[in-house]
């Protein structure tokens, strides 16, 4: 049964959390799953879902009441009467607008100084939490969208990358010969690389990784795969790699070029948040791969790390086919949701507690994830 939410409880009530319904084009994930609205309560929070939030992950409404959700038909009033608004992307500035002053907004925001969403987060005075933002310590594991929502990507694109090869993963002896398995090369040793490793390993096929970060040798081979060592170390701070010089990058591209032309599918993972995808696999690389080889190249919404990934698109190139899928994540949209609305409710958690919200400033997860940027010791 759908509620107004202009009918608020008393006003020593708990914090009204609304839970968005997403608006991106193709964004089949909810930040609040019917567990997540239990733990939202048992906080002291009242919380409030849009009608059909939960549709494309096959959370139904009914779900969300049973859970003690109270499901919203007007996604304007329930905006407009929220103390904190739980999204996986950003509502667009339109929707913004239409939140009450000094609201606060979870989610991967994506935010950009002096664009339209920015300037409406400004407008309406909402402390915005975009997730990405958040430091990759080992306290902030159990928060983090970045990690949990690559895992599922990495995992779809080698099912991609399954479907498009013409080519078996697996050794097969049958009664025409015997098969080879697939060679199958994982560019990024991070979390959806290490993903997809482990389920093209499952699949079958002849596994190799790499990464300039030489430390990830032992996470590769810790899950079957070979690590592809091409003589270049790009071992940064934090976990993330640093930039090549311009004669490590040529020495670097001169090997991997050379390998390719022995590999029959390429995952592409390479990444840094915030930043545009380094190109990795150049037009000469994929000329000189074999027909009928596949790159599914994860990095394409920031650019892509092959020149010729074409966002959103599977192209043909001298016979090689790149794909270059968006929004993997959403794909999986029943567990994307369940552990994106898990990070968040841990998220959130800092912030709401004995029904009431309050910031600590001092806390280096709000302080570092706050947008704009503030200092953890203001």
């Amino acid at each position: 049964m759908s509620t107004d939410p202009s009918q608020s409880s008393s006003p020593s009530a708990g914090p009204v959390v609304a839970v968005a319904r997403e608006s991106a084009p193709g964004e089949r994930r909810v930040a609040a799953t019917p567990e997540t609205c239990r733990k939202l309560g048992a906080l002291g929070a009242r919380v409030r879902v849009a009608s059909r939030a939960g549709l494309g992950a096959h959370f139904a409404d009914e779900a969300y009441a049973q859970a003690g959700a109270e499901v919203v038909d007007d996604e304007s009033a329930l905006l407009g009467t929220a103390d904190v608004v739980l999204c996986v992307q950003s509502p667009a500035a339109a929707s913004i607008e239409r939140m009450q002053r000094g609201a606060v907004l979870v989610g991967q925001l994506a935010l950009q100084p002096g664009s339209d969403r920015a300037e409406a987060i400004a407008a309406r005075e909402v402390t915005a939490f975009p997730l990405e933002r958040l430091p990759r310590t080992t306290r902030a594991q159990a928060m983090d969208v970045l990690s949990s929502q690559a895992g599922m990507a990495g995992y779809k694109a080698v099912l991609i990358a399954a479907q498009l090869a013409p080519r078996f993963f697996p050794m097969l002896t049958t009664a025409a010969g015997t098969i080879r398995p697939s060679r199958l090369l994982v560019i990024g040793a991070g979390v959806a690389g290490l993903q997809a490793i482990a389920t093209a390993r499952r699949l079958g096929a002849q596994v190799e990784g790499f990464d300039v970060r030489p430390e990830t040798r032992e996470q590769i081979e810790s899950l079957g795969g070979r690590f592809l060592d091409l003589g270049v170390s790009a071992a940064g701070e934090g976990g993330y790699a640093r930039a090549l010089t311009d004669e490590e990058r040529a020495e670097q591209q001169r090997r991997l070029g050379e390998h390719l032309k022995s590999i029959d599918v390429i995952v592409s993972t390479a990444a840094v948040p915030g930043r545009p995808a380094p190109r990795i696999i150049s037009a000469a690389m994929v000329a000189g791969m074999k027909p009928g080889s596949v790159i599914v190249d994860l990095a394409a919404e920031t650019g892509g790390n092959c020149e010729l990934t074409v966002p959103g698109q599977n192209a043909e190139v001298g016979g090689v086919t790149i794909a270059g899928p968006l929004n993997l994540a959403s794909q999986g949209a029943v567990h994307a949701s369940e552990m994106f609305a898990r990070n968040v409710f841990n998220f959130v958690s800092l912030f709401i507690a004995e029904g009431g919200v309050a910031f600590d400033w001092g806390d280096e997860l709000l302080a570092h994830t706050v947008w704009p940027p503030r200092d953890a010791a203001s």
